[in-house]
C-alpha cells in the first residue's frame, strides 16, 4: 500500500506540473513531493498509540526492531522524527539534495528492521506480516527514489559560505 502512495502522489503532482504548476514541472520534483507524502504516512505510525488497530502503530514498529539493538522504543521515535524531517527536507528546494541523501542512508539503516520483521513474522495492525520478497524491493524503490531526487537536486551553498578570494599578494 505504501509504495502505491508514493507512485500515485508522484503521478498526481506531475499531472499538476503538466497543468502549469511550476513546482511540479519535473519528475524529480514531483517524486520528491510524492516521497514526502509517503513519509508522512510511514512516520505517523511511529507515534500512533498501541490501542489503535486501524493502521500500524508504535508497538508494531517496536516489534520490528531487531533484538540486538538497544532502546527499541526510543529508536522507533527517532526514526519517526527522521522521516518527518526528511519529508520536510524534500519539499524545501534548498534542502532537497541533503534530504535525499540522508533519507537514502536512513533507508539503508532501516533494512535490518525490515528483514527482521519479515523473518520474525511481525504483523501490522493485526494483519499478516509483510513477506521479505516484498519488503526488500520496496526498500530498494525508496532508496532509488531518494538517490534520484538527490542527484537531480541543486546542491545549495552553505548559508554563510563565501567564495575564497584571490590572494592579491602572491
Amino acid at each position: 500500500m505504501i509504495p502505491l502512495v508514493l507512485v500515485l502522489t508522484t503521478l498526481a503532482f506531475r499531472a499538476l506540473g503538466a497543468l502549469g504548476v511550476r513546482r511540479f514541472a519535473t519528475w524529480p520534483a514531483s517524486a520528491a513531493h510524492g516521497m514526502a507524502v509517503m513519509l508522512l504516512f510511514t512516520a505517523s505510525a511511529h507515534f500512533v498509540p498501541a490501542d489503535v488497530t486501524a493502521m500500524p502503530n508504535h508497538a508494531d514498529m517496536v516489534r520490528m526492531v531487531p533484538p540486538f539493538l538497544p532502546f527499541a522504543d526510543s529508536l522507533v521515535y527517532l526514526t519517526g522524527v527522521l522521516e518527518l524531517l526528511g519529508a520536510a527536507g524534500l519539499v524545501i528546494t534548498v534542502t532537497r539534495w541533503t534530504a535525499g541523501y540522508a533519507l537514502a542512508a536512513l533507508f539503508v539503516a532501516l533494512l535490518p528492521a525490515n528483514i527482521h520483521a519479515a523473518v520474525a513474522d511481525v504483523p501490522f495492525a493485526g494483519g499478516e506480516a509483510t513477506p521479505l520478497w516484498q519488503r526488500i524491493p520496496e526498500q530498494i524503490l525508496y532508496l532509488a527514489v531518494a538517490v534520484w531526487v538527490a542527484r537531480t537536486a541543486t546542491r545549495a551553498p552553505l548559508a554563510n559560505h563565501a567564495e575564497p578570494k584571490e590572494n592579491v599578494y602572491s
